[in-house]
């Protein structure tokens, strides 16, 4: 009898790997070209599990970005770059989107995405000063989740950020944050930004920023970025940015982020089969202790 549920588990197993690969397909979507620039849906603002309390691996979040449909993404460890260099390498080595090099600078006092960079910005240091090495290595300084950390940006950085996050998961959580996000994004000049902040769960790109650049790479959206060639779509599908980048961004047809794929027939098998594959093989390994 045990060595029944062991095999009967294996063979589940199996079928549950094989029913996960046939429904873990990327989205191949066409490039969309607007007016001679390319419109990018980039996520600038993703953890791994290195060294930034992420699930997924370096190479793990490059895989997802692709699943859900993201041209380009930057990786942002806390305090440290060391995942974006490890995603950044994976993607040019076996493809992918584009990845930016980043940091998400942690202070008391303010969170700060750095994005294009080369070497790590460190945090002891003030939002204006940080921005300000952030712009010295060529990268963009994007304030994340504004509503929350705020108390660190003067005058002097606000005017100086080149984007903030008007678009967040929190804004689907918290029924005050959309406004506290407009509400900081008002008092700076910077391009409006959305990101997804992904650890763990919900899809990459769940807020997602589109991007007119001149050409795919790195520094085409960096430019796209300073030039404020940028389109998010926030609660209700409510659009922020330039009047004139919304207008020909809705003669197109571009919308918010696409939905999350339905759950196909072999996502349940994957996720049931496995379930009792798992249960199965370990009542199997129980069974054979306890002979």
């Amino acid at each position: 009898m045990t060595g029944s549920r062991r095999s009967l588990g294996a063979i589940l197993m199996v079928i549950a790997i094989a029913a996960g690969t046939l429904v873990d397909r990327p989205r191949h979507q066409p490039p969309l070209t607007i007016d001679g620039f390319r419109a990018l849906a980039v996520d600038f603002h993703v953890h791994s599990s290195l060294w930034s309390s992420g699930a997924l691996t370096p190479w793990g979040v490059v895989l997802q970005a692709e699943r859900d449909g993201l041209d380009a993404f930057a990786s942002t460890g806390h305090n440290a770059i060391a995942s974006g260099k490890v995603s950044h390498w994976f993607a040019t080595r076996f493809g992918g989107p584009i990845v930016l090099v980043g940091e998400e600078i942690r202070t008391p006092r303010y969170h700060l995405i750095a994005a294009g960079i080369t070497r790590q910005i460190g945090f002891r240091q003030t939002a204006e000063a940080a921005i300000a090495e952030v712009h010295r290595q060529g990268g963009i300084a994007i304030a994340a989740h504004p509503g929350l950390e705020t108390r660190g940006y003067d005058a002097t950085a606000l005017r100086e950020l080149d984007g903030t996050e008007i678009c967040h998961p929190m804004i689907y959580q918290r029924s005050t944050a959309q406004r506290d996000l407009e509400e900081f994004a008002s008092l700076t000049h910077a391009t409006p930004i959305g990101s997804s902040d992904f650890h763990a769960f919900g899809p990459m790109g769940l807020c997602r920023t589109w991007v007119f650049a001149r050409d795919d790479s790195p520094q085409g959206i960096i430019e796209g970025v300073r030039a404020h060639r940028t389109v998010v779509y926030g609660l209700g599908g409510k659009a922020y940015g330039d009047p004139e980048w919304i207008a020909r961004a809705g003669r197109c047809g571009l919308r918010d982020a696409p939905p999350p794929e339905g759950n196909s027939p072999f996502t349940w098998i994957s996720r049931i089969a496995g379930v009792i594959g798992l249960a199965l093989i370990a009542m199997g390994e129980v069974g054979r202790t306890a002979e």
